[in-house]
């Protein structure tokens, strides 16, 4: 196990099989490479907790959670890059925040992930219709 802080649920312990490594960091954050998930309570939200800021946690989902279509065919440079193999292993995340009284998902920018390695990566779609709100 391993053991690190973070500020908004204290000391947390891992297996380091359940650390997710963005070899590139985020999409600004480029010095933020290993994330934990989390549940949130009994709902599909996830906190996707920093393992190198212990303040930078985001709250994530899967797209259906907020749509039923997400159309998304990945590049064969995203692929090998996560190194994926079979799409079974696939794991797709959107990032979430809320203004105001709307939820805002962030279709733009998915989090894709090979859950067989942990390897991830946040792309970027040139899409302009790929903010999704909800109030």
């Amino acid at each position: 196990m391993i053991k690190f802080g973070t500020t908004r649920f204290g000391d947390l312990e891992v297996t380091e099989e359940k650390i997710i490594t963005f070899p590139d960091g985020m999409v600004g954050l480029p010095d933020l490479k290993r994330f934990v998930l989390i549940d949130h309570k009994d709902t599909p939200l996830k906190w996707l907790q920093s393992f190198d800021d212990p303040d930078m946690a985001f709250i994530v989902a899967s797209p259906e959670f907020v749509t039923a279509e997400y159309p998304l065919n990945l590049d064969r440079t995203v692929r090998e890059f996560i190194e994926l193999e079979n799409d079974d292993d696939l794991v797709v995340l959107v990032i979430m925040r809320v203004s105001g009284e709307d939820v805002i998902a962030n279709f733009q920018g998915p989090l894709i992930i090979n859950a067989r390695n942990m390897k991830g990566v946040q792309i970027i779609l040139d899409s302009p219709d790929k903010f999704i709100r909800k109030s």
